[in-house]
């Protein structure tokens, strides 16, 4: 069953890593990351070791997280070009990380932006 079939409910139970390849996947497909954001700016989780912006491969993923102390926030679009040009270098500078489509009981895969950023470009032939 490829991934278009399986139910949100189905994604949030996958494995980080599988979650990871989902949201490569559905980013190269439909050119769009999503976060959220509230009137201060954008969602920061914190690890023990990082600070991080959570993104999803969808807005309804993004909405899922949406609740109790995040109620008041907003699925944020954010067009991968954009977020090639703009996020990555701005969270590197920032020694900001990627929460990679965390769900309620799981941060997921906690990346530097450069990681995924690799993962989104097409390689580049030498």
């Amino acid at each position: 069953m490829s991934n278009k079939n399986k139910s949100l409910k189905q994604i949030t139970e996958m494995t980080p890593e599988s979650r990871y390849d989902y949201l490569v996947e559905q980013v190269k497909e439909n050119k769009t990351l999503w976060s959220l954001q509230d009137l201060d700016g954008c969602v920061m989780l914190t690890t023990e070791e990082e600070d991080c912006i959570p993104m999803w491969p969808t807005e309804e993923a993004a909405a899922l997280w949406a609740v109790d102390d995040w109620q008041d926030c907003q699925a944020l679009a954010i067009p991968v070009d954009e977020w090639l040009e703009r996020w990555v270098p701005g969270m590197q500078d920032d020694d900001l990380f990627v929460a990679v489509f965390p769900v309620q009981d799981d941060l997921g895969v906690v990346i530097p932006p450069h990681e995924l950023e690799e993962r989104l470009t097409p390689k580049q032939r030498h």
